[in-house]
């Protein structure tokens, strides 16, 4: 029986959290979600529980506004590198969640490596 695009997703979520959790060493999890017309990123403290950071390209200051490209990825991943040093947070582990590691979702991750954030 075939599986759905969404339960191969499902289950490349769950791959990928189950295996940052082993390694995390008390990090912060830098949280990547994607749709089709936007994208957005958090930073979230998973021993308290709470966002410490966040950026979209929902925000108007940021000049992207509905837009989900690579230029729109890179502006979000340094918005987040800047927010992360505000909060004093220097290093995070990057959680893709189930979306591969290629065009926008690497391009924000880049853009928050050249930022300063260590990832």
């Amino acid at each position: 029986m075939a599986n759905s695009k969404r339960t191969l997703f499902l289950k490349r979520r769950l791959r990928v959290r189950n295996k940052l959790r082993k390694v995390n060493a008390g990090r912060a999890r830098l949280s990547v979600h994607r749709s089709n017309k936007n994208i957005s990123v958090q930073l979230i403290d998973d021993v308290n529980g709470v966002t410490v950071a966040a950026a979209s390209t929902l925000e108007k200051d940021l000049g992207v506004v509905g837009k989900n490209n690579v230029e729109a990825a890179t502006k979000v991943g340094a918005a987040i590198a800047e927010r992360a040093k505000k909060a004093g947070v220097s290093e995070a582990y990057f959680d893709r969640g189930g979306f591969l590691f290629h065009g926008k979702v690497k391009a924000l991750a880049e853009a928050a490596r050249e930022g300063g954030l260590k990832i």
